[in-house]
């Protein structure tokens, strides 16, 4: 998938009408009782509004990126991955974290900062290499700087970041098991497969910045 110059369209069209679908399905379940059609509980409502904000976080932010910032292409394997991703984000924290009649305490707090402080992490890094990438005596040189200069993979990392907040925010604990796969897929498939074609790309000025940057989570791994 790295490399690729198509633009995708048809792809990033059937993306981001999956995730109003998707967003469709939390609006019924979240605020029009469509926990009774499931017969499960009944949450509560301002947990319910903070899950939805979420989602609509996470869909205009998914949006501008599919839209504008990704200028690779997107295969129809990687698509059909990426709306998985999102039946969950959307629909399955919706399901676990509509169903919890706790109110709102500090824990929600903490998974609001981390929601939130993931999201920005991974947008303004792509954000900021993008402006980066259109400077013409940047083009083909490998881009560290900006949050990438904290790790190689910083936008991943704020993935975990932001979906870790998502998942507390339902205080169910299934949802757990969400960012615990999310990593493990970054980590053994997505970083590894990356690598490789920067790598190849970049030769030793990649080397160079492996040396000395870690892979994801910065000051750590």
């Amino acid at each position: 998938m790295y490399g690729a110059k198509d633009k995708s369209w048809p792809q990033r069209v059937t993306i981001i009408a999956g995730e109003c679908l998707f967003l469709g399905f939390a609006y019924w379940f979240l605020f029009m009782n469509g926990n009774v059609a499931f017969h499960l509980p009944q949450g509560d409502m301002q947990r319910n509004l903070m899950l939805m904000v979420c989602g609509l976080v996470t869909f205009f932010r998914m949006s501008w990126m599919t839209v504008y910032l990704l200028k690779r292409g997107i295969s129809w394997g990687e698509a059909g991955g990426v709306l998985f991703a999102f039946a969950v984000y959307y629909m399955g924290f919706t399901v676990l974290g509509g169903i919890r009649d706790k109110p709102l305490d500090g824990v929600d707090g903490v998974a609001l900062f981390l929601f939130f402080a993931g999201s920005l992490i991974n947008s303004l890094s792509e954000w900021l290499r993008d402006r980066w990438k259109k400077i013409a005596q940047n083009q083909g040189k490998l881009y560290t700087g900006g949050l990438f200069k904290y790790a190689i993979h910083i936008n991943y990392f704020g993935d975990v970041v932001w979906v870790c907040g998502f998942a507390i925010l339902t205080r169910n604990l299934w949802s757990g098991l969400v960012p615990i796969l999310l990593l493990s897929m970054f980590v053994f498939q997505n970083i590894p497969v990356h690598d490789r074609y920067l790598r190849k790309k970049y030769g030793v000025a990649f080397e160079d910045y492996e040396k000395k940057t870690k892979k994801l989570v910065p000051f750590i791994y």
